[in-house]
């Protein structure tokens, strides 16, 4: 028979939030996959018919772009902290404004890899190319969907429900923007080591 006592007892808590623990969940899946491509590339590289070719330079400008906008949202955050809420909308602005810039950026370095005749696919393609196209692809529909993400917050701004109690989003948006950041550097380094 249960007592009162009993029926009170919750099940414990992991105690992070729901939408907090999904964040982490999809940051894993995404992780692994970008584990399963480059582990392909190194194997696939190995097999020979490989296509040698050097990055294009802009690589290293678009890394800089992502860099700084990991140092945007960072600020937002701080600022939300501290409810500078002028200062959390003009960081998550900057932040959006170096994200497009870094998607711009890699389309224009996708026309060069063109101009070079390093294509996708068909009768003139390698898979080095191949894979070059899939990694920073896959990479830039993951950074359109932060893109999303620090829309949705920014606008939560707007509306005050962002500040130093309600921290929750914007500190997901955070963790997920320093992620792709991350991300990207790992690939750009893996392209630069291994291409």
């Amino acid at each position: 028979m249960h007592t009162a006592e009993t029926l009170n007892t919750k099940e414990p808590s992991t105690g992070i939030h729901p939408t907090r623990f999904l964040l982490m969940l999809m940051i894993v899946s995404i992780f692994m996959i970008f584990a399963a491509y480059t582990s392909a590339y190194i194997v696939r590289r190995n097999e020979g018919n490989w296509l040698e070719f050097d990055l294009p330079a802009g690589f290293l400008i678009t890394s800089l772009i992502i860099v700084l906008s990991s140092v945007t949202v960072q600020w937002a955050w701080f600022a939300a902290r501290k409810d500078e809420l002028n200062q959390v909308r003009l960081a998550l602005a900057l932040t959006l404004a170096f994200g497009v810039a870094f998607l711009v950026g890699q389309w224009l370095l996708w026309g060069q890899l063109v101009d070079s005749r390093i294509f996708f696919g068909g009768t003139d393609s390698n898979p080095s190319g191949s894979f070059l196209y899939v990694l920073t692809g896959v990479h830039g529909f993951h950074l359109i969907t932060g893109l999303i993400f620090l829309l949705v917050v920014l606008r939560k701004s707007f509306k005050y429900q962002v500040h130093s109690r309600q921290m929750l989003s914007i500190g997901n948006v955070t963790i997920y923007w320093h992620f792709l950041g991350a991300l990207w550097l790992y690939l750009y380094l893996f392209l630069l080591l291994n291409h």
